[in-house]
């Protein structure tokens, strides 16, 4: 026979009747009942085991083991959740009915912080398949526009799901702001995918990289017209020069790996300085007639004439005194290279 036993209410306040059947009476052994009971007015006093928790939802153990018992607490705790979920609704079903009345800013702005995390999902989404170089920072700034957009042209009467309306409106207003931002046109955007999908179809077919004019018969174009593309495309691969080349292994960036045409070759330079020693001391071993020619015609830029006038000379015989420094010069400057 069962008696009903009253039960704490969820809310804190009066209590509910539930039905819970008696626990079965285990002797106790003689040893707890040595230690635990006491006598009173002559009758052995035993401490109840079960049915007489001092708090609801704890586990009573007989002969050690555990009994169940339904936890009323944790019962109370999930309808206190259903309740503060179902007054939340409430609320947002209530704001959406003052914001279509008044349209007051503050209560748009409490909605765009309600549904603020829809922002950040979709713009992951968007931004899964884009290049390393977008910041999802910059997809999400476009997203709010596009929430408040949605929250603005929003009309709760017609029985639509918010979340359902407003995700379509981000989605587009990021799609625009990244579309604003790109200087290279739709279409050319749009052959591109054309080109990559005949691509992908003609290697599964002929388990081969297809040739230009194979590729130019399945997109039903003419050679001529399919190079031309290729020039367009050319345009859409675009790298930022921040972008680091082996972020594991130290971590340049690409701007730091090109090369700088004006920049001086340090090898080269070395060798012209060396090569500029070995001349200067194949120079000092000449005679010193030899040296004056070599160094009035290449250093002073004088011609064979007017060295002749200044070593009182015929220009040919200037000629005969140039042609044999420069022998001299030839001679040493191998010897150099060869010791």
């Amino acid at each position: 026979m069962t008696e009903p036993t009253p039960v704490p209410d969820a809310a804190g306040g009066g209590s509910r009747t539930a039905t819970v059947p008696p626990d079965p009476v285990v002797p106790a052994p003689a040893s707890k009942q040595a230690s635990n009971g006491h006598r009173q007015n002559g009758a052995p006093h035993a401490e109840a085991s079960t049915g007489s928790t001092s708090e609801p939802g704890v586990d009573t153990h007989v002969n050690g083991t555990p009994a169940a018992v339904p936890t009323a607490v944790q019962a109370a705790v999930t309808r206190a959740d259903a309740r503060s979920g179902d007054d939340v609704e409430a609320g947002i079903v209530a704001l959406w009915r003052s914001y279509g009345e008044s349209h007051d800013q503050g209560q748009r702005d409490r909605l765009v912080l309600h549904y603020a995390p829809l922002v950040k999902y979709v713009a992951g989404r968007v931004g899964t398949g884009l290049p390393a170089h977008v910041d999802v920072a910059d997809l999400i700034q476009s997203g709010i526009f596009g929430l408040v957009d949605a929250i603005e042209k929003f009309e709760p009467e017609r029985g639509l799901k918010f979340e359902t309306y407003a995700m379509q409106r981000i989605r587009g207003a990021i799609l625009d702001d990244l579309r604003s931002q790109d200087w290279v046109p739709r279409s050319v955007r749009s052959r591109a995918r054309d080109v990559e999908r005949a691509l992908e179809r003609l290697g599964a077919k002929l388990q081969r990289t297809p040739t230009d004019r194979e590729l130019a018969a399945e997109l039903k174009i003419g050679l001529a017209e399919l190079r031309e593309l290729y020039g367009q495309l050319q345009l859409t691969s675009v790298v930022a020069l921040d972008e680091l080349i082996a972020p594991n292994k130290g971590g340049s960036s690409l701007a730091e790996s090109l090369p700088d045409d004006a920049a001086e070759d340090p090898v080269a330079s070395l060798v012209d300085q060396d090569s500029r020693r070995q001349l200067a001391d194949a120079i000092a071993q000449l005679a010193e007639r030899d040296r004056v020619v070599v160094t009035l015609y290449y250093f002073e830029n004088l011609t064979l004439a007017e060295i002749g006038k200044v070593l009182g000379v015929t220009e040919s015989r200037v000629c005969q005194l140039h042609t044999r420094a420069v022998l001299r010069l030839r001679t040493k400057l191998n010897e150099q290279s060869e010791a």
